[in-house]
């Protein structure tokens, strides 16, 4: 029993942050139904299992330019407590199923819109990715190295971090807030401004003078010597976090220039020398050696582990970080809850395995539930 138990959810299939989303949901004990297209039925050119986001929730297969899809799609709607969509402005209103039309029905649902850019503006309707989102926010700018420029990290802030888990906040904030008035509304959250909002910290660092746009110029971009990742003598890697004075002292001690006559550990003019002759001391022993050393103790270190190493790090071991669901390890669900456990429920679904049977659970005759997959605007795996 998650926290979310009888909360239901219709999610519109997409990629990227809606079904991120819908999964951080789904782990929390939301019932979550995909609404797939029904020509995605039989079409898929890998294995669910794999697409990882997708799982703990059914799939219902509808086919939304045949108006008994749309209308069944309201329908399902009108039982849901938030709905989660993800396409370019205007689309959900040209198939018939943008808010007017689903608060109709049900006028306490929360609206849950995901895009790129926001619902309104002049570049809108224009199509972009994550990279393209982060751009335009500022944090593109500020990751990366004075020669090599920027680097995309990954798909992490704009998809994730500003879409998928703003959005999440943002639905259940206007759910908790209906069950006081009685009234739905739209959550507008545009990965733009999520990415954006991460960035509020940096942004008053810049105001107040600590920060330099400059690349690698900063405590936290790679600029100091005491916050960097560091290669080892078998060419892997390790980071070291000593911010703090009495981490560093100690981080300086194990590293062998604990007796030193050093530079101001906030000098940055000397922050280039320090990190070269640091990096010289680390090429001297393998990841494992100075793991040995230095993860027992207070320096904030940590071994720069890979996707497929990481699960077997004694730490996620023990907190069961990583599971494997269908033969697929992955991340397990996060946060931890005291009373009402998160949890996978299920592997993800092919488009259209649960549709009969989701149409029937969420109350609709069974009469109609066969004149629809009759006339394929409800299509059954």
């Amino acid at each position: 029993m998650g926290t979310l138990t009888g909360l239901k959810v219709v999610e519109f299939a997409g990629i990227g942050p809606g079904p991120f989303c819908a999964m951080l949901l789904a782990d929390m004990g939301a019932e979550v139904i995909r609404i797939d297209r029904a020509a995605n039925v039989g079409k898929e050119t890998q294995p669910p299992a794999v697409q990882t986001t997708l799982r703990g929730r059914r799939n219902i297969a509808l086919d939304l330019k045949h108006p008994d899809g749309v209308e069944t799609a309201l329908a399902l709607c009108g039982k849901a407590d938030i709905l989660i969509e993800g396409f370019r402005p205007g689309v959900m209103e040209r198939l018939g199923l943008g808010p007017d039309a689903v608060f109709k029905p049900n006028p306490r649902i929360i609206y849950g819109r995901m895009t790129g850019w926001g619902q309104d503006g002049p570049i809108a309707h224009t199509p972009g990715h994550d990279i393209n989102y982060i751009a335009l926010s500022g944090v593109l700018h500020a990751i990366g190295t004075k020669a090599g420029g920027p680097v995309p990290p990954l798909n992490l802030i704009g998809d994730y971090g500003g879409g998928a888990l703003y959005l999440a906040l943002g639905a259940l904030a206007a759910y908790i807030e209906a069950q006081r008035s009685g009234k739905g509304q739209i959550v507008d959250a545009a990965m733009l401004e999520g990415a954006a909002s991460l960035m509020t910290p940096v942004f008053g660092s810049l105001a107040s003078g600590a920060w330099r746009e400059e690349r690698q110029s900063n405590r936290l971009d790679g600029g100091a010597h005491h916050y960097n990742v560091y290669e080892t003598s078998d060419g892997r890697h390790i980071c070291i976090g000593s911010n703090e004075p009495q981490f560093y002292k100690l981080m300086l001690e194990t590293v062998g220039l604990g007796t030193a006559d050093l530079p101001a550990q906030t000098d940055r003019t000397q922050w280039p020398a320090m990190i070269a002759r640091l990096a010289a001391i680390f090429k001297t022993k393998t990841r494992d050696e100075w793991t040995a050393l230095m993860e027992q103790k207070e320096i904030c270190y940590a071994p720069v582990l890979s996707m497929s190493e990481a699960p077997a790090h004694p730490q996620n071991v023990a907190r069961k970080t990583f599971v494997e669901v269908a033969g697929v390890m992955q991340p397990a669900p996060a946060p931890r809850f005291s009373r009402t456990d998160s949890a996978i429920t299920g592997a993800p679904a092919y488009a259209g395995e649960h549709s009969a049977a989701i149409l029937a659970d969420w109350g609709i005759d069974k009469v109609r539930v066969a004149g629809l997959l009759k006339n394929g605007a409800v299509k059954q795996r």
